[in-house]
């Protein structure tokens, strides 16, 4: 499609809406993306490795690996899995955190033509049994830390490949003697290894070792064969698992790198990965669009131990960082974060759930820089919108018109990315005007295929004319810029007024005695539903009466919360997403507020 074309692809009407955000587009940003750049993420990951061979790739725990190294275990773990059986088509699970063989591992599995399943390590039996089923996955990666969850989730499940590895693995070539003694430390004096019962499974180390005796045999990777099967967040249900193309992802990281243009250098960037490499955030930003730019990329293991964090970081000058709202919080709470030279900063990206202002505030007071908000979904692969880089530096300068003022896009997730279609529906399915709200629809190349295994659910999200419905609630301005409201499915109804947590969340979260808050909808005969927060203090002084008069300051009466329950901490996903469901829950099971 050519740029400025008035209509999306389909069978649709031009619409208002269409296309109105490319007037505020950053100059050097590409209206669009060429997918066919690359044959298949097989194809993107070799042409990395060699381009940047001598480059180090990922860093853990001090150990660095090269480009080179990578792609030699990488092709040594695709080997692998071919003399096991794996075929084309077949589903992989890799259930670790962040570490050197994750990369390895998701590699390998791609190289192979298999499709990744990624899993939360933290899953419970029940949560990896279903997804085991679910998906099909025949071969399982797993950290030795929750083998004895795979062991309890095998029964019923179609495994019979596992590779267990540790925290040690690859930490050094040879005796590997550093990671023999982490591995040690971590089983028998921390004891965080819980004991379990694998027989035939085997050690990544013995594994590669296999893998590099025999030779690779390349396989045909289309872009329509599916690269990954993404379970989403289950933040509002059952997780179900969206069918990630080649195509998908590769446009995905396409979109991501024409955004940051102007922005990032080859081979000279430093990006901290603190999030999970299987959430798909991470996955596509940290794990792929900084790989194809020869970056040195930091991982941290366990994101909310932040003191081992602030040792990572300790000799890395890093020039990028990707976090949420809820990590960014936690680091600037922290003193030797906040002493931190930041003159390299160039990015600092924020996604995965609401950004509150003032987070935002206090991080571009203490680092000079803004956080770039981005927007997006598993079913998208998931970069659908983000806050523009260099045009937000334009409009900070001082002779900037108005309109374009140093805030113009504070509380909003920017505009539609390259090769992008972003729409408003109304309930009756009519699309809305600008100003007006709608439930946020998408269309583009980064669209998912569909759900696994359920036509049924697909067609719900999905239309015929390739617009995927997002159940997320937003308004599009004059520019083009979106502002998002908030989930269609957490919106409450108070005496006939909609209500968005994600405001009351953002106002009382710049009282100063408040660490964290979340807002629920909880039944009432009289008005329908009424507010409740749930808040964790920053100051023990707070009192509920103190909060709720701060509320009435800033919101309007039937926004401000009827019930206040005070927390020590908010449940909340492995990436830090706070889970509105659980509390929900945890009301309806007859948890008394403090009112």
């Amino acid at each position: 499609m050519s740029p400025g074309q008035a209509a999306p692809r389909g069978t649709i009407e031009p619409h208002a809406t269409d296309c109105i955000w490319y007037a505020s587009y950053p100059p050097d940003v590409a209206r669009e993306i060429d997918p066919s750049r690359y044959r298949s993420l097989a194809h993107f990951f070799d042409e990395c490795v060699g381009r940047f061979r001598d480059r180090v790739a990922f860093v853990s725990l001090g150990t660095e690996m090269r480009f080179a190294a990578l792609g030699d275990k990488a092709h040594a773990f695709a080997s692998y899995l071919q003399a096991c059986g794996v075929k084309p088509g077949d589903r992989v699970a890799l259930m670790m955190p962040n570490t050197l063989a994750y990369a390895v591992a998701l590699f390998g599995t791609l190289l192979a033509g298999a499709i990744v399943v990624n899993v939360n390590p933290l899953y419970t039996v029940r949560e990896l049994s279903h997804q085991l089923k679910d998906s099909g996955a025949q071969t399982i990666v797993v950290f030795e830390n929750f083998a004895r969850t795979v062991q309890n989730a095998q029964p019923g499940s179609r495994l019979r490949n596992i590779v267990v590895t540790g925290l040690g693995d690859l930490l050094g070539d040879g005796l590997n003697l550093k990671g023999r003694a982490i591995d040690l430390i971590l089983r028998h004096v921390k004891k965080q290894v819980p004991a379990y019962s694998l027989p035939d499974a085997v050690r990544l180390p013995q594994a590669l070792a296999r893998g590099a005796r025999r030779p690779f045999d390349p396989v045909r990777i289309g872009h329509g064969d599916i690269a990954f099967i993404q379970y989403t967040g289950g933040t509002t249900g059952t997780a179900k698992g969206a069918m990630l193309t080649h195509r998908n992802v590769i446009a995905n990281v396409l979109q991501a790198l024409a955004w940051a243009r102007g922005r990032l250098v080859d081979e000279k960037e430093i990006v901290v990965t603190p999030l999970p490499l299987y959430h798909i955030y991470s996955l596509t930003v940290n794990a792929l669009s900084f790989l194809s730019i020869g970056a040195r990329n930091v991982l941290i293991v366990n994101p909310r131990d932040i003191r081992a964090l602030m040792r990572a970081l300790r000799h890395e000058n890093f020039t990028a960082i990707t976090a949420l709202n809820t990590l960014y919080s936690a680091l600037m709470d922290n003193e030797a974060f906040r002493t931190r030279d930041f003159s390299a900063l160039k990015l600092a990206m924020a996604g995965g759930m609401a950004t509150q202002r003032a987070v935002a505030e206090r991080f571009r007071a203490m680092t000079g820089q803004t956080l770039v908000e981005g927007y997006g979904l598993t079913e998208c692969s998931p970069l659908v919108c983000a806050t523009p880089l260099d045009v937000r530096n334009a409009l900070n300068a001082p002779d900037a018109p108005d309109k374009h003022g140093p805030h113009a896009f504070d509380g909003t997730i920017g505009l539609p990315v390259p090769s992008t279609y972003v729409r408003m529906r109304r309930d009756d399915g009519t699309w809305a005007d600008i100003g007006e709200a709608g439930e946020l629809c998408v269309q583009g190349p980064q669209v998912m295929k569909g759900y696994w295994n359920r036509p049924e659910e697909t067609a719900k999200v999905i239309d015929g004319n390739g617009w995927l419905a997002t159940g997320d609630i937003a308004v599009m301005d004059a520019r083009g810029v979106i502002r998002l409201i908030d989930r269609k499915k957490d919106m409450m109804i108070v005496s006939g007024f909609n209500v968005y947590p994600n405001e009351i969340e953002d106002v009382l979260a710049a009282h100063p005695k408040v660490r964290t808050v979340a807002a629920i909808g909880v039944p009432d005969p009289v008005t329908g539903e009424r507010v409740k927060v749930f808040v964790v203090k920053r100051d023990e002084s707070l009192s509920v009466e103190e909060l709720l008069k701060f509320a009435r300051l800033h919101l309007t009466g039937y926004k401000v919360p009827a019930f206040v329950e005070f927390r020590d901490s908010l449940p909340q996903t492995t990436i830090g997403k706070v889970l509105r469901r659980e509390l929900r829950d945890a009301h309806e099971a007859g948890s008394k507020p403090q009112d």
